[in-house]
Order: C-alpha cells, then sequence, then structure tokens
C-alpha cells in the first residue's frame, strides 16, 4: 500500500506544480459557455414540455432496464427507436450505446484486429484512442487534417485498412476534409469510420451531421453520433450497415457486458429527434458563430471554425487559467483547456455557443474577452 500511496502522492503533486490539476466543480449562476448543449435542448423548456407529454403514453414504464440488451433489457421501443435513428441520418441500421466512450471502445476494440492498421488523426478523441489501443491493430497516427500525411502512412498499412476521424475536433472546432478523405479511403480500399460527435445537430439538413452535408453516408464504413451534447440527453449509436449491426451486438463487449439504458434515457432521445425536426435550429446556432466571429477581436489567436466550438489560443497553464477567471468574474462560464489535455504551448480557451445564448450575450462575451487578452 506505502508503494501505491506514494505513486499517486507524487503524480497528484507534479498535477499542482503544474497547474494542471483537475478539479470538479458544481453549477454555478455564470452565462454558459462552456457546456456542449448547442442547441439548447437541454435548457429548453419546451422540449422538457414535450418529453412529460410523451412519457403519459407509457404509464408502465420501468424505472431501469433490468439488464443488458441480450438479457432482459431489450425492447419493441428501443429497436423502433434504433431503426427511427438509422433513417434519420440515411444509414441502414443503428445500434443505440450508452455513451460515446461505449461507442467508441465497443467499435475500435472489435473491428479492427491484430495485423490490420488503423489509422487516426493526432487530434483524435481519447475514447478513440483507448478503444484502438484494446483491438491490438497497429495503429499510425497522420498530421491533423493532413492529406499527404494520411497516404504516406498508408502506404505503410498492412492488413485490412481503417481511417478513424472526428467530423468536429473537440479541442479545436475544425472541421476534417471528409470528401478528400473519403476518396483516399477508397483509393487505398480502407474503411473510413467518422466521430459526428460534435457535428450532430449543427451540420448536415436537420442536424444529420457533416458526413450527411458532403453527401458521403454512403462512403462511410461507421459513424459514431452521440445524444449528450448538441441533443441535450444522453447516449450514442452507431451508424452503419445491417452486418455491422449484427457484428457489434455479438462481439462488442461494451455493448454486450453492461446493463441498458433505461426507457427514460431512450425515450428523450426520441423526443430530442422530435424536437431537431421541428424547428431549423441549425439556423439560430450558426447566426450565433458568426455573430462572435465578427465581435472578437482580430489580433486574438482564435483558431479557423465554422463550429460552434470557438478556441482562443492563450499559451500556458497559467495564463490560460488567469484569464479564464476574469471571464468568469465578469459574469460568463468559459473554462481553459490546459495540457495535458492540448498540448503545451497550446493551452486555450474554449468557447462553446448555444442557442440559447443571445446575441446580446455574446457581444458582451466579446467585450470582455477583447479587453482581457
Amino acid at each position: 500500500m506505502e508503494g501505491i500511496n506514494k505513486f499517486i502522492s507524487e503524480n497528484l503533486k507534479n498535477r499542482i506544480d503544474t497547474n494542471s490539476l483537475r478539479t470538479l466543480k458544481q453549477e454555478n449562476d455564470l452565462i454558459d459557455f462552456c457546456s456542449n448543449d448547442y442547441l439548447g435542448f437541454a435548457h429548453s423548456i419546451e422540449f422538457k414540455l414535450m418529453f412529460e407529454a410523451e412519457l403519459k403514453h407509457y404509464p408502465n414504464y420501468q424505472m431501469g432496464s433490468g439488464g443488458s440488451r441480450l438479457l432482459a433489457g431489450n425492447d419493441r421501443f428501443t429497436e423502433d427507436l434504433e431503426k427511427e435513428i438509422a433513417e434519420f441520418h440515411l444509414a441502414e441500421q443503428s445500434l443505440l450505446f450508452n455513451s460515446g466512450y461505449d461507442a467508441n471502445i465497443g467499435l475500435f476494440s472489435s473491428i479492427p484486429q491484430r495485423g490490420d492498421t488503423i489509422l487516426s488523426d493526432e487530434y483524435i478523441h481519447a475514447s478513440i484512442i483507448d478503444g484502438i489501443r484494446l483491438s491490438h491493430a497497429t495503429r499510425f497516427v497522420f498530421k491533423h487534417n493532413d492529406l499527404k500525411s494520411l497516404e504516406q502512412k498508408l502506404k505503410l498499412a498492412k492488413g485490412r485498412k481503417f481511417i478513424v476521424v472526428e467530423s468536429i475536433y473537440s479541442m479545436d472546432g475544425d472541421e476534417a476534409p471528409l470528401s478528400e478523405i473519403a476518396k483516399i479511403a477508397k483509393k487505398f480500399d480502407a474503411a473510413l469510420i467518422v466521430d459526428e460527435a460534435h457535428a450532430t445537430g449543427i451540420f448536415g439538413k436537420s442536424g444529420r451531421g457533416l458526413v450527411h452535408e458532403l453527401g458521403l453516408c454512403n462512403q462511410v464504413f461507421a459513424r459514431i453520433i452521440t445524444f449528450g451534447k448538441g441533443m441535450g440527453t444522453h447516449g450514442a449509436a452507431i451508424l452503419g450497415s445491417e452486418q455491422l449491426r449484427t457484428y457489434l451486438i455479438n462481439f462488442s463487449r461494451s455493448f454486450i457486458y453492461t446493463t441498458a439504458s433505461s426507457f427514460l434515457s431512450h425515450l428523450a432521445v426520441k423526443v430530442a429527434y422530435d424536437f431537431l425536426k421541428k424547428y431549423d435550429h441549425q439556423i439560430m446556432i450558426h447566426e450565433r458563430i458568426k455573430q462572435f466571429k465578427i465581435k472578437i477581436n482580430a489580433t486574438i489567436n482564435l483558431l479557423p471554425s465554422n463550429s460552434a466550438i470557438q478556441i482562443l489560443v492563450v499559451p500556458g497553464n497559467t495564463q490560460a487559467r488567469e484569464a479564464a477567471i476574469k471571464i468568469q468574474q465578469a459574469g460568463f462560464d468559459v473554462k481553459a483547456i490546459l495540457s495535458p489535455t492540448v498540448a503545451i504551448g497550446t493551452e486555450r480557451l474554449r468557447i462553446c455557443l448555444h442557442n440559447h445564448n443571445s446575441i446580446d450575450e455574446i457581444n458582451k462575451l466579446c467585450t470582455t474577452i477583447n479587453k482581457i487578452l
């Protein structure tokens, strides 16, 4: 025990010394510019009322699912929801997972095998990296959004080849050159997998995602969509073929060996899709993105992004944290992203824009940031 406790203490001290110790924060009264609730669904009273009205149609629902989907946790409602999700996103089938992390772990640990090669963007999400590690496949990392680097790595690839990207990157807010990557995937007979977590609800007709917006649905082997961001609920789904769905049901350990989400969670997802179709939420969010980019000082190091994620680079953990504190003191909930989450020297303020942010709030935020930075 002494050796273990010493290891823990030394690592925590290192985080404290480098001003990078993570701590949990409770809710506050600041104006939200940090959550992933881009469309404001989690804040929406109308969405809540729609959910409560829909719930009345199911008076005998269970609080918990009672087991994994392969035991007691499956029902017609869940399978109908999966069909509805697949149809909406122009996919052959979908399979629900309890979170985006579970979906990525389940997909990447079960499809690629030892002897295969996975080519992933250097900024890919941690959940994908963890899934790749469990696959025992060889992993090549190509430079962020660099097509030449991708092709160079593909020439070295062995076995079955998988190219993995995010459509919108969570720590930079920029988008992958999906059309060009899809052409490269076809050239090298590689399966393209796209994580659409931060594009779902924001891009594509009625928020179907960037893959849909670019007309690439039939050129992507699998898409991962999540419901805890733009959809304002919880959970995730993998979109793909009927065969892929059957394979995951049989071989994806994070699907097989976990208790299924509750009926309440699945109902919230269904209502979120109903709400998504009811209005053109995309017009509102892109108006706010445009307004932010107009009002922010041009001399500030703003990374290129057309998404709801806007990044201001403030090098140094101490500098980024202090800038965030000053902005919070002005009434805006903005968080600093520190190393080691991002590379040393690229520490940043991550601004998330939402439909529940008024234009006036965005203008005042930009005025505050312009003064501080």
